[in-house]
This record gives C-alpha cells, structure tokens and sequence, in this order.
C-alpha cells in the first residue's frame, strides 16, 4: 500500500514526464523573438523605413532561419557585418579564409531571403 507521500511524489514525476511529451520540440532555425525583430527592424531601416518592408524583412528572417540554426545565424552575421570595422579591428575577420567564406554564405543567404521576398537592395 501507497503511503500519501508516495502517491504525491509518484504523481508529480508523471505530471512532470507528460507535460515533457506535449512540449514543443525545439527546432533548428529557431530563432529568438528578440533577434528576429531586431532583423527586421535593422532590415526595414537600411531599405527606407516603408511600413511594407515590415512584412518582407520578417519573410527574410523566416527564410535565413532555415538555412541556419541560431549560434551559426549570430556567428555569420557577426562576422558579415565586423568585416567593415576598420583598420585592425575588423582584419581579423577580413584576413582569415575561413572567415570570408562565412561571411560571403551569409550575404549570399541574406541576399536569396531578400529577393525572395521582395526586399529590394
């Protein structure tokens, strides 16, 4: 026979193990709501601010998503965009081949996403 302590403690590890069955599984491309509209606002800012771009940069953070997980996304587009600091603080990024070659996958992405989406350069 179940003593109540064990009744409870046998009831909270299946309520723990079921609500890990209904969890969303995480995905690959998942990105962080923060960093997506961050994207999008950046986005919208470079192309002129239209309130149109609102929907085709958020369509572009949707399709770079799916060619990137997220730490590879921050890895690329940090390294993208610090190829234009100056002098030596952005030569690491520009010196290195194995950093070009990031950087240029990821413009070429980013390029994709925008003509996908009707994002005009």
């Amino acid at each position: 026979m179940m003593t109540w302590a064990t009744r409870k403690a046998a009831f909270a590890a299946m309520a723990l193990a079921g609500g890990a069955l209904f969890a969303a599984p995480a995905r690959a491309g998942d990105f962080p709501t923060a960093d997506r509209v961050e994207y999008v606002l950046e986005c919208m800012y470079r192309h002129g601010g239209d309130q149109a771009l609102l929907y085709k940069c958020s369509c572009a953070i949707d399709n770079i998503a799916k060619s990137y997980t997220y730490d590879d996304y921050v890895a690329a587009s940090t390294t993208a965009r610090s190829q234009g600091l100056a002098a030596d603080q952005g030569g690491v990024f520009r010196d290195d081949a194995g950093n070009r070659s990031v950087a240029s996958k990821y413009r070429k992405v980013q390029e994709q996403a925008w003509h996908a989406c009707g994002v005009v350069k």
